[in-house]
Parts: C-alpha cells; sequence; structure tokens
C-alpha cells in the first residue's frame, strides 16, 4: 500500500530495487562487501547475482541472509533464542529493543524470526544520522530499513515525530508488517538499558484521543538481545569517558567505524528473548492519567520485561565482582573466564586516558550494570 507522504521515510519499493543494486555493484567499496558475503565466489559473479535481483524478498533471501550468516559464523560462539512462542505469525508488531548495536540487534532479530521461525521481516527503524552515503541508504533501504529523522528545531522535531507516528501505523495497521524500533535514540553506552518516555508519547501522535487504544493498535513487544563481549565496548568507554569533561561531538566516519567495529569483533554468545505484548489489562491501568505518567508507566512496562529477559553472562557476573571488589557473584564464571575478561579489560585500560581508575570503572559498568537491573 503506498503512499506518497511517507516518501522521504520509507524503504524501496520493488521497482526500485533494480537501480539499486546497480548503484552498489558499481560502488568502489563493492569488492570488499562481496568478499565478506560470498568469500568463494568471484565477484563478478556476485555483481551479476545482484543485478538480477528486482524484488525485497530476493535481497533478503539472497543477499541478508547470507551476510548474516556470515557475521553468525565469524563472530559469534552461540545464538540463542526464547519466547518465540509469545507472537503469532499471522499477526504484525512493534517489536521494541534495547539497543546494543547500530546494526545487528535488528538484523539478528529478523534471521531468528525470518529464517529460523518463519516470520514475515519486519521494516527497521534507522537513524538519519547513518545514512551518510548513498551506498548505505541503498543498503539499508533494499533491506526494508526506514528513515527516523533525528535533530533539528523543536518545530521540526514535533513534524518529525508525527509523520513517523503516522508511518508506523500506517505500517502495521494498513500495510500489515512489524517494526522493529530500538527504545531509546542511540544505543546503551553504559549497560543501562531504558525506554525513552519520549517514544511511547511519538506511537501515540498518530492518534491522540485514547493512548490505550493507541498503543493497543501497534502491537508492541519488549525484545531484549544481550551480548558477551559487548558490542563496541572500548568505543563507548571512551565516549562516556571524555563526556565527562565536555560534550561528545561523534568525529567523521565514527558512526561507520561502530558498524564496522560491531560486525567484526568477537561477540561469544549472543541471546534474544522475545516479550509478551502488552496487552489490554497492562495498559488499562494507566487509562486516564496525565500524558507524562502514562508514558512513565508504560516505558517502565517495557523496561521490565527487558531487564527481566536480559540473558547475563559470566562476563557480567566477573565485572560486577571486580567493581564491587568481592566475589559474590563467583559461582557464575570460572576461573578461565575471569582471566579471559581481565585480559580483555588490561588491554581496553591500555587507552590513553589520564584517569585510569574512573576510566576502569566506567568500562566495568558497560558489563556490570545490566546485573543490577536483572536482579531488581
Amino acid at each position: 500500500m503506498k503512499n506518497e507522504k511517507f516518501d522521504d521515510l520509507r524503504p524501496y519499493y520493488d521497482e526500485e530495487i533494480a537501480d539499486a543494486m546497480l548503484r552498489i555493484t558499481n560502488s568502489e567499496y563493492f569488492p570488499v562487501l562481496s568478499a565478506f558475503v560470498y568469500p568463494d565466489l568471484e565477484v563478478a559473479k556476485v555483481k551479476d547475482m545482484l543485478r538480477s535481483y528486482t524484488t525485497i524478498e530476493d535481497v533478503q533471501e539472497h543477499v541478508s541472509k547470507s551476510w548474516t550468516e556470515q557475521i553468525i559464523a565469524r563472530s559469534i560462539r552461540h545464538l540463542s533464542y526464547d519466547g518465540h512462542e509469545n507472537i503469532d505469525k499471522n499477526k504484525r508488531y512493534l517489536f521494541i529493543s534495547n539497543h546494543r548495536d547500530i546494526v545487528l540487534d535488528a538484523s539478528l532479530l529478523q534471521y531468528v524470526l525470518h529464517c529460523i521461525f518463519g516470520h514475515q521481516t519486519a521494516e527497521i527503524a534507522f537513524g538519519n544520522n547513518l545514512m551518510s552515503s548513498q551506498l548505505v541508504i541503498d543498503i539499508g533501504r533494499s533491506n526494508k530499513m526506514f528513515k527516523v529523522i533525528r535533530g533539528g528545531s523543536v518545530r521540526d522535531f514535533y513534524a518529525n515525530s508525527i509523520l513517523l507516528s503516522e508511518y508506523i501505523r500506517h505500517v502495521i495497521t494498513e500495510k500489515q508488517e512489524s517494526i522493529w524500533i530500538a527504545q531509546r535514540n542511540g544505543r546503551t553506552k553504559d549497560g543501562i538499558d531504558a525506554t525513552d518516555q519520549g517514544i511511547i508519547r511519538m506511537f501515540s501522535m498518530s492518534s491522540p484521543d485514547n493512548p490505550v487504544k493507541a498503543l493497543l493498535e501497534l502491537n508492541i513487544v519488549p525484545v531484549s538481545i544481550s551480548y558477551q563481549w559487548e558490542s563496541c565496548d572500548l568505543l563507548k568507554a571512551l565516549e562516556l569517558y571524555q563526556s565527562r569533561f565536555e560534550k561528545y561531538v561523534k568525529k567523521p566516519g565514527e558512526d561507520l567505524n561502530s558498524i564496522l567495529t560491531g560486525i567484526m569483533q568477537p561477540k561469544g554468545d549472543v541471546h534474544i528473548s522475545i516479550g509478551t505484548p502488552l496487552s489490554e489489562s497492562d495498559l488499562t491501568p494507566f487509562e486516564g492519567l496525565p500524558n507524562t505518567k502514562f508514558n512513565m508507566q508504560v516505558a517502565s512496562l517495557i523496561d521490565n520485561q527487558i531487564n527481566k529477559h536480559y540473558k547475563l553472562t559470566c562476563n557480567n557476573y566477573i565485572a560486577h565482582d571486580m567493581r564491587s571488589k568481592s566475589t559474590h557473584y563467583a559461582q557464575y564464571y570460572t576461573e578461565k573466564e575471569k582471566q579471559l575478561f581481565l585480559q580483555h579489560c588490561n588491554k581496553a585500560l591500555a587507552s590513553d586516558v589520564e584517569d585510569k581508575q574512573t576510566f576502569a570503572n566506567i568500562f566495568l559498568g558497560i558489563y556490570a550494570n545490566p546485573v543490577d537491573a536483572n536482579f531488581k
């Protein structure tokens, strides 16, 4: 179902795929991309293959699947999942996830839902700050990514929020497709997953008369993803450290570096947990509350599920014990696992920072904070 109103946000239509594949295969970076996704095929053969694709389904079935499988094979020791019984293949959902990696959070959920359990693929929210080149735009919009516009004046922000809210409702209720969106703008840097109340407010902007009804129509499902080795942990710690002294300003190419680091670095065990859809009985107790309190309560419902279902690993427990100088959680890890984590920490602490103790506390917090949230 097409609507020109959303042309600046939406993924590509099928009739736009052939041109997108032509631009991608003509990119100077295509040989590198080809070698990663199809390491056993010649670049010329991959180029011909991609140029034969004419639909989003072609791209997702033959390119996105292979790309994700390469990431799993090269950097993930074990991918596990649970909660798939909570959702129905015949229904569409708004998946709200904690956000640890720019690309992989959504890609791995997409892989689990579609390739393992046979669900229809979802559209993916992607910040306009990440759409930094025509190549990234083509790859993203060919994979059902839609643009979330960030920044601008207060007036622009309000107008963009309404448009985004209308688009999300359009996709789920009219287009009959699911959506993935992060619980906040930007990734969690400190290991504390918290839903931005402004996102809940945005969801209701397209149907403001009855917030409970508005959210029920979107079929919200909290999703929790955890990585044994936190995506871009060193980069996140450096950003948090520098932010203590001045406003952090991203360097040119920093987002791309984070994307590539997240894809390539070892992730160990990764777990995805799909929660239960927010129900009428969940939301009706908040009916009649002022908007701010209503949004706060809904955000808390989502946070509770995400934190409860976050799968803690040995690294989380080790970091918590190291930071608290205790052995409270020693039963959850071995001495070998602790030594591996210490080696990883020592590499991070070799960074050129003046206050090593503060930096170490920040770095450990990325892993330790989920323990406190999980045991609340």
